[in-house]
């Protein structure tokens, strides 16, 4: 039977919320902490031994973290699947006069993209996800890839402000955007004050979905195809555990020219049927016998993985809507982490 504690569930669950989204790598922290600490923890939280009932957690924690992004932009993914079906009836029945293949708006367009840029990773973690695991996870390695990860993300910062004049002018544009509709939202609520809150609340969740519509065209119009793929395909680096997968995609997308927000946005738009199909993909293993006699552990983990996951996506929506703030702090974190656990591992 499998062994894992409570606390060492509550623990990596709060972790994996966290350092999922931000970019961090959870994978990076999920082999690290247990190694520090050493003892029952790093025997039961051996995320490279082959039947590790680690593995079983994982799944939980990655359904639990997908499940939150999900919810967080529940209007947008609404708004996308809408999309895809509505592109495949057009290419099943296309209208007279228009071509079989041609897709006709943003979200049809975000939609496919979502698609061709899941396709590399996922089949890069489908052939190479058990031997990135088994050899290069362990704790010295991931610590290195960690240090790693700091320069990718100065690598994006500095990529950034190529186009820091261009983002600011987007931000401005966008919050200007949100103050007219806002005006325009508080007036049609002063017919009556019963209604003036419900009004002012529905004129947010308008102005909202209106900002995440022109923040995709842009995605679409400067990214691409092949950006798509390209944006994709570095997520396969994630598979080294240490490389955060929000984090390359951010950096990919900078470069591509997106700003900072919209590469946030499409980063995580992008990381939801990542995690999601990951976690179902290894479901046989919470429900074989590598998760028997912890589910109740897995559970309380998957939770608190599921919250902390909805929080950090909260904040970090918020952190790179503004043009002060930088990757610099987590690259900074990532170079001082990755330094300290290194030559801590290998001097105990």
């Amino acid at each position: 039977m499998s062994h894992l504690t409570y606390a060492e569930a509550g623990v990596i669950g709060l972790l994996q919320g966290i350092t999922e989204l931000f970019p961090i790598s959870s994978l990076g922290h999920a082999v690290l902490i247990p190694a520090i600490i050493g003892g029952s923890w790093a025997q039961d939280l051996n995320v490279s031994k082959a039947e590790s009932p680690y593995l079983a957690f994982i799944v939980g924690l990655h359904v639990a973290t997908a499940t939150a992004m999900i919810i967080y932009f529940w209007r947008d993914w609404l708004r996308i699947v809408k999309g895809f079906f509505a592109s495949i009836g057009h290419m099943i029945a296309p209208a007279p006069g228009t071509v079989r293949f041609q897709l006709q708006d943003t979200d049809q367009l975000l939609a496919w993209m979502i698609i061709l840029a899941t396709i590399p990773v996922g089949l890069a973690g489908v052939a190479l996800e058990h031997t990135f695991r088994t050899v290069f996870s362990k704790p010295l390695l991931t610590a290195s890839f960690l240090f790693v990860n700091g320069f990718i993300l100065l690598a994006g910062e500095r990529a950034r402000r190529r186009n820091a004049d261009r983002e600011a002018e987007e931000i401005a544009a966008d919050l200007q955007a949100v103050a007219e509709r806002q005006k325009a939202g508080v007036a049609a609520g002063t017919a009556g004050s019963g209604g003036r809150h419900s009004s002012g609340q529905r004129a947010m969740k308008q102005q909202h979905a209106s900002l995440a519509v022109e923040a995709d065209q842009r995605i679409v119009r400067r990214t691409g195809w092949l950006g798509a793929f390209l944006l994709g395909a570095s997520q396969i680096l994630a598979l080294l555990p240490g490389i955060s997968r929000d984090g390359t995609v951010m950096v990919a997308g900078m470069f591509r020219g997106l700003s900072r927000q919209d590469a946030a946005r499409f980063s995580f738009l992008l990381s939801a049927p990542v995690i999601l199909a990951a976690g179902l993909l290894k479901v046989p293993d919470l429900t074989g016998p590598l998760g028997a006699g912890i589910r109740g552990p897995i559970l309380f983990g998957s939770l608190l993985s599921g919250v902390s996951a909805f929080f950090a996506l909260r904040f970090l929506v918020r952190y790179f809507s503004d043009p002060k703030r930088t990757l610099t702090p987590f690259a900074i974190y990532c170079l001082a982490a990755g330094a300290a656990c290194f030559i801590y591992l290998a001097v105990r």
